[in-house]
């Protein structure tokens, strides 16, 4: 059977220039201080990422840089966007505490006028996945669970709790992407190693035809990515994916995003939606 047709719908997106963006300390598998970072190519990066949601006809507005806060690059983290609400970070480590009330100052500076701050551990989008029937909530290591009740009570949506269980796949946005929440169906793609056996039985139930990621193509960041309901931004090394996304009737946009990947974040890290 041919792929069913696909269209893109317009996206609002927030992403913040790597203007400061390094490594010097590790608070997840991926960082390695050792590593130097060459800041040029990661501007670079990003601002091909940028441009590629433009050209796609996507709003992006973006978050001016702060010295002394490298991560903050990482957009999707600073909060959880639904119908105009936002739910604000409280992040687990101290070297990213700041970067919560710089989202909030933001949001409120830019006309949302219900921004709530949390009560519990949440890294906003990192561990929040956003589909038109739940929010699929992940836990484990970086997001208290007690924060899954706390999104469900405010957003008035029901709440999936997923355990991550691999410390490489610490965000649920690193082993799992929302392909196409706008449709007849929600449809994801995810890797089941980053799963407990009872969190992969449920995704199972929910999404029985999900596109199932292979290793590589996680290790590769490859599930770190952004769909518009068409066009699919993901990191370039995750080959696997592409055939598999062109034969379900989506464009995969692969892009090089590899000095970001030494924070152990890519496409999707990059990028708060705004809904």
């Amino acid at each position: 059977m041919p792929p069913p047709p696909r269209s893109a719908t317009a996206r609002r997106y927030l992403m913040c220039p790597p203007a400061h963006f390094r490594v010097t300390y590790s608070i997840n598998p991926w960082m390695d201080p050792a590593k130097p970072v060459d800041l040029r190519l990661a501007v670079a990066q990003w601002e091909d990422l940028r441009d590629r949601y433009r050209s796609f006809g996507h709003t992006v507005e973006e978050l001016e840089p702060l010295p002394g806060l490298p991560d903050m690059v990482f957009t999707a983290n600073g909060a959880t966007v639904v119908d105009g609400r936002v739910l604000g970070a409280r992040f687990a480590h101290a070297e990213r505490t700041a970067e919560a009330a710089v989202h909030a100052e933001w949001f409120r500076a830019h006309g949302y006028r219900d921004v709530r701050e949390p009560e519990h551990i949440n890294e906003g989008e990192g561990d929040f996945a956003v589909t038109s029937s739940w929010l699929l909530a992940g836990r484990g290591f970086r997001s208290s669970p007690l924060s899954h009740a706390e999104v469900q009570e405010y957003f008035g949506r029901p709440v999936i709790g997923l355990d991550l269980v691999d410390p490489r796949y610490y965000h649920l946005d690193t082993a799992l992407c929302v392909l196409d929440a706008d449709g007849d169906g929600d449809e994801i793609m995810y890797y089941p190693g980053a799963f407990s056996p009872g969190s992969r039985a449920v995704l199972e139930r929910l999404f029985p035809d999900a596109l199932i990621a292979a290793e590589a193509d996680a290790e590769a960041l490859g599930l770190n990515a952004v769909s518009d309901g068409l066009h699919v931004v993901l990191p370039q090394a995750a080959v696997g994916l592409f055939g598999p996304l062109r034969e379900r009737g989506f464009e995969p946009v692969g892009l090089d995003l590899g000095e970001l990947l030494k924070s152990g974040g890519s496409v999707k890290c990059c990028t708060q939606e705004l809904r």
